[in-house]
């Protein structure tokens, strides 16, 4: 018989108590407040005012075992985005699995980057590479006025997610797999904006990271060689020098400290305007470029 963490017998609010009281120990008081508001979500279908105004109910001995066994996999480190299938990101719901990594904050970023420039035209022609989730391709496709999308990944599985996500949120995106490393251009430039968000933290960087991560999210989205940083940006470069319409933008997310060899791989190829962002936490996080 599985250990409980729970008691099995809980009031809502007592419930609450409960799981901050083991959660907080491994993932921060802030942390573990959130994580608790979300299983309450999902779990009961209880708003935090619901939660407040239901506190004195008895929760189902069922519904408590099946809490019990989610905060066991999130006290393994599991990601709580994993345990039930999906996150909220950019005002909507997008599917995640272990074959595509949970969408960042700092990704939505680089998505109000491009909106805040591009917000105002019609009929665009975008490509995303590495789309992994589609994150950043569905979200464009919702919020760019009849943009037309194709996005990339080298991943079947992760594209199979992508495209359920673009199916929820009733938007189309040309998806295709590729290798970004040995894509070819167009024959013609077609594209108003190259999007990408590739592996980009060096495979040295992995012994200071979270184990949830490193358990839990594919390493073929995350990490490149130490001895190649550039493995991606290189490509991404030039096939933005290629593929880019005259005026059309490159979009990169990066490693802060890789920042000034991202934009030198986008400046050997001809590209201008090269720019580098800073992202919420001071860091330098993005950089654009623009096709001549």
């Amino acid at each position: 018989m599985e250990k409980r963490i729970l008691p099995d017998k809980a009031t809502i609010g007592a419930l609450g108590e409960a799981l901050r009281c083991e959660l907080a120990p491994r993932y921060g008081a802030g942390e573990a407040d959130a994580m608790t508001r979300i299983i309450f979500e999902e779990s009961l279908r209880l708003s935090k005012v619901d939660v407040v105004l239901r506190r004195d109910e008895e929760v189902m001995p069922e519904t408590l075992t099946r809490i019990d066994r989610v905060a066991a996999r999130l006290l393994a480190g599991e990601p709580i985005q994993y345990i039930y299938g999906h996150t909220q990101w950019y005002g909507a719901e997008l599917k995640v699995t272990p074959d595509v990594l949970i969408p960042r904050p700092e990704t939505a970023q680089l998505v109000d980057m491009i909106v805040d420039r591009w917000g105002d035209r019609r009929d665009l022609r975008v490509m995303d590479l590495c789309t992994g989730s589609g994150c950043i391709a569905v979200t464009l496709a919702r919020v760019l006025p009849f943009a037309r999308v194709d996005a990339v990944d080298i991943s079947d599985a992760a594209l199979g997610v992508a495209r359920e996500n673009a199916l929820a949120q009733h938007v189309r995106v040309d998806f295709a797999q590729s290798d970004l490393l040995s894509m070819k251009t167009p024959a013609a430039p077609e594209y108003d904006i190259i999007v990408s968000n590739p592996p980009y933290i060096p495979q040295s960087d992995a012994k200071g990271m979270d184990r949830n991560v490193l358990d839990y999210e594919p390493g073929l989205a995350l990490f490149v060689p130490d001895a190649d940083p550039m493995k991606f940006y290189r490509p991404i470069a030039s096939y933005a020098s290629g593929a880019l319409l005259p005026g059309g933008m490159l979009y990169v997310e990066l490693d802060p400290a890789g920042a000034e060899k991202v934009m030198g791989c986008m400046r050997d190829v001809g590209l201008t305007d090269v720019t580098s962002y800073r992202d919420f936490a001071g860091l330098t996080r993005f950089a654009s470029a623009r096709k001549e």
